[in-house]
């Protein structure tokens, strides 16, 4: 997947991620960069890819984050088998 997305503006957007400090400069920052559905749609997948990372089942999923069984499909098929993403970010305390 990384070869898919790697080039040099995608590198200058992790590296200007990388240097945000705290919730709120996240805020600022991705709000000037995306659309509000944007923000929620990639919200909806991470808070759907950690309850599936802590076991959770599909129906419980659905009700606490509202996303499709379609939507938590493709994540789950991420978890398994993505590039890792998740579990480096999941398994950081």
């Amino acid at each position: 997947m990384q070869n898919k997305i790697k080039d040099e503006n995608t590198d200058f957007l992790f590296e200007c991620i990388m240097k945000l400090e705290s919730v709120e400069e996240c805020y600022a920052f991705f709000e000037d960069l995306c659309t509000v559905p944007e923000i929620k749609a990639m919200a909806q997948r991470a808070a759907v890819a950690k309850l599936l990372y802590d076991k959770t089942v599909y129906n419980d999923i659905v009700n606490k984050t509202h996303a499709s069984t379609a939507t938590i499909s493709r994540v789950n098929r991420s978890l398994a088998y993505g590039a890792g993403g998740y579990e480096i970010v999941f398994g950081k305390k």
